[in-house]
């Protein structure tokens, strides 16, 4: 299992799912990105930072919402360690676009090594293994081979069918309950004995929450990261920050 040492604080924030339609939501990324950088010691960002990405070239002909919230990636990343991860809409995000920004990409599964002890940290998607079709639809888009063939087609043709597989999600989505899109407890407690650690932090479910359960008889955790709707009603958002007293989840301030 792959290791990351993160001393003092380390913000940890996923599921900002920015696109051209939640300006509120960019905005508020944005002023977040300033604020790690002035308060955090590394940033972490494990998934669907956007609401989809089809390939590390669309930074040539970025529009002005998206060139906005890479330079400030960037400049946070010239100022503590970013890093990112791929989630189910933004898995495209490749080297090229580490290397533009400064930023490292994370593993599918890591341990981060912070002030208040080890947790395994994921974007969560691979946890649901109750919702069979999602499953199924991850394990040929994660393929190198069906990626590869996916960036070698023109860019207005990858607009196409990134719109269209989110069109085919959303519905799919409708026909499901919360439950069978929520981590499957089995899938849990393999991962964290896999990691042989006691706390587990992941986004995707936009369900955020702690749960404190018993694993092997042995007190563990599970930390849903929030995701973030600045446009919805109430607006929602936040991260979570861990330094030497442990975790603990802060809400974006509305104005």
């Amino acid at each position: 299992m792959p290791r990351i040492a993160l001393t003092g604080t380390v913000w940890i924030a996923a599921d900002m799912h920015m696109s051209p339609a939640v300006a509120d939501t960019n905005e508020a990324f944005v002023a977040f990105l300033g604020a790690a950088a002035d308060s955090a010691d590394a940033l972490v960002l494990p998934g669907d930072i956007f609401d989809a990405w089809i390939g590390d070239d669309v930074v040539d002909v970025a529009p002005p919402w998206l060139a906005d919230i890479l330079r400030a990636l960037a400049a946070t990343a010239k100022a503590i360690p970013v890093w990112v991860g791929h989630g189910n809409r933004d898995f495209l995000m490749g080297e090229r676009l580490a290397g533009l920004l400064g930023v490292k990409l994370l593993p599918a599964q890591v341990i981060l090594v912070t002030d208040a002890g080890e947790l395994l940290l994921s974007h969560g998607d691979e946890l649901c293994t109750d919702d069979v079709p999602y499953q199924q639809m991850r394990a040929v888009v994660r393929n190198p081979a069906w990626q590869a063939e996916m960036l070698a087609k023109p860019l207005a043709e990858r607009m196409q069918i990134a719109a269209s597989l989110r069109a085919q999600s959303e519905a799919g989505k409708a026909g499901k309950s919360m439950e069978i899109m929520d981590v499957n407890a089995d899938a849990v407690c393999a991962a964290l004995r896999a990691a042989g650690v006691r706390r587990l932090v992941h986004g995707h479910t936009h369900r955020p929450g702690h749960h404190r359960f018993l694993l092997d008889g042995q007190a563990v955790e599970r930390w849903v990261l929030p995701d973030w709707d600045l446009t919805a009603t109430p607006p929602r958002g936040g991260w979570l920050a861990i330094d030497r007293d442990g975790p603990a989840i802060h809400d974006i301030e509305i104005a």
